[in-house]
């Protein structure tokens, strides 16, 4: 069965790549100025998980760790954790399904740094999951540098993710997102003060929480439920409900079986 799945995330992976790199021959015929950047981030890399590995690079690399160096070390973490490139891609999916702003699968891949981020971040996961604690607070550091997204390596994200724009995006070491949530900018999940130990939110499944929303402690947010733009939230939410306000109430169900796919934010449903 193990190795079913893997062959079955491998023709995934190979499908996607195979669109981005289709994508990416179209619009270099068309573009005045973009051609040398296709290549060299596409179409001269050899695998999905090369050019993941280069784009981030690109993009967090340093004096500290220069582009030669970083690269191998990216490249042997998504070697080592295949689930890497798997959740990317259905990262990818969800920002074209989602976002309709996105055209391209490849438009994520390059431009979108709530993308690129999470990338990074889950990268830094597997390291701090591997003891690698020190490299890992480096690369959030640069990606928070780089992106104004501040994710600490111990958070758990699951698959499916969209951050929309992400700007100002915080997310503390002990939360925890489920798969299919959305994510829009301004967003915290934090603590709420200097306990250690387990003190930040658990987002459960297909959650959408809206732009500037904060959610403080260690509280839950039910599976398929909405939290309104702006929202301060300081308690559980139920699953399939409606939060709004400072502080939060509930104001209502969530309206559909998914909100993170619909993306509907208006709160007059009941």
């Amino acid at each position: 069965m193990e190795a079913l799945l893997l062959e079955q995330s491998n023709i995934k992976i190979e499908k996607i790549w195979e669109t981005i790199c289709k994508e990416a021959q179209v619009s270099l015929k068309k573009s005045n100025y973009m051609k040398k950047y296709f290549k060299n981030n596409i179409l001269d890399q050899r695998s999905f998980g090369d050019a993941l590995s280069h784009i981030i690079a690109v993009k967090v690399s340093s004096p500290d760790f220069e582009l030669g160096h970083l690269m191998p070390i990216l490249q042997k973490q998504i070697s080592n954790f295949p689930y890497i490139c798997d959740y990317a891609v259905d990262d990818l999916i969800a920002f074209y399904e989602r976002d309709p702003a996105c055209h391209w699968f490849y438009q994520p891949f390059l431009f979108y740094k709530g993308f690129i981020a999470l990338q990074a971040h889950r990268i830094g996961n597997a390291l701090y999951n591997s003891g690698d604690i020190d490299f890992s607070l480096y690369l959030q550091m640069r990606v928070s540098e780089v992106f104004s997204i501040d994710i600490h390596p111990g958070a758990t994200i699951g698959k499916g993710i969209m951050f929309d724009h992400a700007h100002n995006l915080v997310i503390g070491e002990t939360a925890t997102v489920g798969d299919n949530v959305s994510i829009l900018h301004s967003v915290t999940l934090g603590g709420t003060g200097k306990v250690r130990g387990d003190r930040h939110p658990k987002i459960g499944n297909n959650v959408l929480i809206g732009a500037g929303a904060k959610i403080l402690g260690n509280i839950s947010i039910g599976e398929c439920s909405r939290v309104a733009a702006g929202s301060l939230v300081l308690k559980s939410v139920a699953s399939f409900k409606t939060v709004a306000g400072v502080p939060a109430k509930e104001v209502g169900s969530s309206g559909c079986p998914e909100p993170s796919k619909t993306m509907d934010q208006i709160l007059n449903k009941n």
